[in-house]
């Protein structure tokens, strides 16, 4: 019958090719339950190397593709806004960049929001369990991204982000581990003030506003409408003369609040809450889990004219 009926058997091909992608193991992730499988002994993980992505031919590569490929596709899918870069004319790298992490946008955006000299020597932490589960997903994502692993779980793949700190690349840190599942932050870990503290390097914090509200976890493109997304870079940190990871780690997590709460209010009135330790909580309010989704939704409002995107 799909014979005599063209549209038909289209359709039926159509759904027939929809069923066996949603069934295909695209990736090494089993599709037997854990709970199902036999007890097999904890596989040693394997460090995917990533030197050759910094090499000379791959930075140059690396450029081409983000000037010409990153940044007009960014261009033209959201609204992003950048402001603070001034910071950067009194540092020398290397630097650790911190930022908030809400959504896939986040390293892209920094990213491009950099200028070329300091984008080109500007490494990305990323979740070895993630992005470095294939070789196809690893070896972009070190290609365009200039990523290398990490494995967020405890391991031996914590040596890489000092390694390239003490060769003079600049490394960005998203210290809460994840993406954020409502757009809200978590709790910094300790790796990013561990980092800056053994190294001696300062902390360069960013505010990211926006990129939950243009693609939250579990979209695989930004929203249509080009919503505004903002990047604030704020003054570096420095940790102090024999202070403790532990307790640089609140100073790193409270610049990152200051700048959230500048970009959303104004440089003044973010001050003044700094001043009084009045900071807003980064984590947001204590209220249902759809309230505070729902909050994090709405794109940031046009207010005040913002930095161009460059």
């Amino acid at each position: 019958m799909s014979s005599k009926n063209p549209v038909r058997f289209v359709r039926e091909t159509a759904q027939d090719v929809r069923t066996v992608a949603r069934g295909w193991r695209w990736g090494r992730r089993p599709l037997v339950p854990l709970s199902a499988q036999p007890f097999q002994p904890p596989k040693q993980p394997s460090v995917f190397p990533t030197a050759w992505a910094r090499t000379p031919t791959a930075n140059a590569v690396r450029d081409v593709v983000q000037r010409f490929g990153l940044h007009p596709l960014l261009s033209s899918t959201i609204t992003p806004q950048t402001a603070g870069l001034d910071v950067l004319t009194t540092l020398k790298p290397p630097v650790l960049f911190v930022a908030n992490h809400t959504s896939h946008l986040d390293t892209p955006l920094i990213l491009c929001s950099l200028p070329d000299e300091w984008r080109r020597r500007t490494a990305v932490a990323a979740a070895a369990d993630y992005f470095f589960d294939t070789w196809w997903r690893a070896s972009g994502s070190a290609m365009v991204f200039n990523t290398f692993p990490i494995e967020r779980r405890g391991g031996t793949l914590s040596t890489t982000p000092g390694d390239l700190l003490d060769q003079g690349w600049n490394v960005v840190v998203f210290p809460e581990g994840t993406r954020s599942v409502d757009g809200w932050a978590s709790r910094f870990r300790l790796g990013a003030s561990w980092l800056a503290v053994e190294h001696g390097v300062p902390v360069v914090p960013i505010g990211i506003r926006g990129s939950y509200a243009a693609m939250p976890r579990g979209r695989g493109w930004p929203r249509p409408g080009r919503l505004p997304v903002r990047i604030r870079f704020g003054a570096p940190i420095w940790p102090a003369e024999g202070e403790a990871p532990r307790t640089f780690a609140p100073r790193i997590q409270a610049g990152v609040a200051r700048l959230l709460d500048e970009d959303a209010t104004s440089w003044w009135d973010a001050t003044r809450r700094a001043a009084r330790g009045e900071t807003p909580d980064p984590s947001g309010p204590p209220v249902a889990s759809w309230r505070r989704i729902w909050a994090q939704t709405a794109p940031p409002a046009e207010g005040r004219k913002r930095g161009a995107w460059r």
